[in-house]
């Protein structure tokens, strides 16, 4: 039989966004070293929300076109500027929300480090003020994560009942209305993904131990992301696929949108761990980025000199983190400002994946293209140095 949506009782109470960091949060929020993007972003949030006056969709905290706005970034009627959380093109962005606001799920796809889980999660605290209804893809993730579990004590006690089920993250979603997200479905083994099969086309999630079901109500969607680069992946099915409306995120079209992308986050990581500015270090952040996307494209950046590409990807992700550790060394082992140095371990650990193919190709871009280079005399020695 059919039960309704109510009878599964959330297990949390959410605040609405307007709340901000005040009320409703545990008062470890502001402690938190990675705070929730619902959290971190909740002043812009709430002042969108206020100024929003466009049709929302139902149980969304915005409109279609103030979540766009909150994760491309803008200025608002009264002057309050709204950060970009994504650099990329626009219509990419309009597409993923328009998807979100039908019937139809989510698929962000592209290679490692593109911001795919960045952009979900973001996507799903405009949408539901809510980021943390999550099934975190592994090859181990069971079935029971997107459906349901139990409490063995109460089902051993008293056997299969409301009280003794344990509801998923994507069960919750579907009573509440909300976003859930799948992030690496590709790395779920193919029987555990079918499991979002039903629950996309038919918007039901059956309890056949209690001869219940769950229906989705108004504002429930997924938003899942994956990428066919790494090891392990999983194909999904042509059913599976067909359930989700895919956007593929690219890499920065440009250096200057890259090295834009790594100092805007670099800034907001290094802001919570205490490191000094970006903008002291922003030639060394161009250099990181420059070596990334030349050996990532098999060519230098004046198209001159072809060059191989070592096995790791060098994304935009690893970009970012070769310069939150240089940061770091600057600040705890040097004067604060950012240098070639600082930088060059951590470059070599990104492009140096596997020790004999990668190191050759590493060692001729070195003495081929870096050495040649003007102005990059420091990085040169620096690199050499720690390849040593």
């Amino acid at each position: 039989m059919s039960v309704p949506v109510a009878s599964v009782e959330p297990t949390t109470v959410r605040p609405p966004v307007s709340e901000g960091l005040g009320e409703g949060v545990s008062e470890s929020a502001g402690e938190a070293l990675r705070p929730h993007a619902e959290h971190a972003f909740a002043a812009e949030l709430a002042a969108l929300a206020a100024q929003d006056d466009r049709p929302r969709p139902a149980r969304w905290r915005l409109s279609p076109w103030a979540v766009a706005t909150y994760l491309l970034g803008g200025t608002l009627p009264d002057g309050t500027v709204i950060t970009p959380k994504y650099v990329g093109p626009r219509r990419i962005v309009e597409v993923a929300v328009t998807t979100l606001a039908t019937d139809r799920a989510l698929l962000l796809l592209g290679v490692p480090g593109t911001a795919k889980t960045w952009v979900s999660e973001h996507l799903a605290a405009a949408v539901s003020g809510d980021s943390t209804l999550l099934v975190q893809g592994t090859a181990g993730t069971p079935e029971e994560a997107i459906r349901y579990g139990w409490n063995y004590a109460q089902l051993l006690a008293h056997g299969p009942s409301r009280d003794a089920l344990v509801p998923s993250p994507v069960m919750r979603a579907m009573a509440e209305g909300m976003t859930a997200r799948v992030e690496e479905l590709t790395r779920i083994p193919a029987d555990v993904q079918d499991t979002l099969i039903t629950i996309l086309s038919e918007k039901v999630l059956p309890i056949p131990e209690l001869g219940q079901e769950v229906q989705a109500v108004r504002g429930f969607n997924v938003i899942a992301t994956a990428n066919d680069r790494d090891r392990g992946v999983n194909e999904l099915s042509s059913a599976l696929r067909r359930r989700f409306n895919t956007v593929v995120l690219p890499l920065p079209g440009s250096a200057d949108a890259e090295v834009d992308i790594v100092s805007r986050r670099v800034d907001q990581i290094g802001r919570s761990l205490d490191l000094p500015a970006v903008p002291e270090g922003i030639e060394e952040i161009r250099r990181v980025v420059t070596v990334f996307r030349e050996l990532r494209d098999g060519v230098t950046a004046d198209g001159r000199t072809k060059l191989k590409s070592p096995s790791g990807t060098l994304s935009t992700a690893e970009a970012i983190s070769v310069v939150t550790g240089g940061l770091a060394l600057a600040a705890h082992f040097g004067d604060g400002v950012l240098r070639a140095s600082d930088v060059a371990a951590g470059i070599l650990g990104a492009v140096v994946r596997d020790p004999a193919a990668d190191r050759v190709i590493w060692q001729e871009y070195l003495e081929a293209v870096v050495r040649e280079r003007d102005g990059w005399k420091d990085f040169y020695r620096a690199c050499r140095e720690v390849s040593a």
